[in-house]
């Protein structure tokens, strides 16, 4: 397990696999489990104001994103929202055969759907997935990811 694993798994406090009972919407997200975890890199940290967020994905995404690829099925890409010292949240944007499906075509991400959790791995049904979506809709050139240029960078 890398190093930024390890933080992102101390971090959540996870023991195993979690159950998920309920979505905010339909979707297929899965909460990141420790096995998922162990395999991730971090690739970029964003700071605004007292959040900071680490964002994390598989190696082979990254090496996909530096060849000028398509990210592969079964990728996720997470933000861990840290403040005051805690993990706050954490957003997680999966890609995964047929996954757009779910939605019409003004509102499809590609293959994406994302999810909130809070970091017991219940679904943080305060937030609006679809909102995400509407955003994430204008990078579609760049996988769908606000920090696509960081993770081509990431080596």
């Amino acid at each position: 397990m890398n190093r930024s694993a390890l933080t992102l798994s101390a971090g959540l406090g996870l023991a195993g696999a979690f159950a998920i009972a309920a979505w905010a919407e339909p979707n297929e997200v899965r909460f990141p489990t420790d096995e998922m975890i162990a395999e991730l890199e971090h690739y970029t940290t964003v700071t605004r104001g007292n959040v900071t967020e680490y964002m994390y994905t598989s190696p082979e995404a990254l090496a996909a994103l530096n060849a000028g690829e398509e990210v592969p099925d079964g990728t996720q890409v997470i933000l861990q929202d840290w403040r005051e010292g805690e993990v706050y949240r954490l957003f997680v944007m999966e890609k995964g055969e047929g996954f757009g499906d779910a939605y019409t075509d003004g509102t499809r991400t590609g293959d994406w759907q994302f999810q909130w959790y809070w970091p017991t791995g219940e679904i943080n049904m305060d937030e609006d997935t679809a909102r995400c979506r509407s955003c994430h809709m204008s990078r579609e050139s760049r996988s769908y990811m606000y920090t696509f240029n960081d993770a081509r960078q990431y080596e």
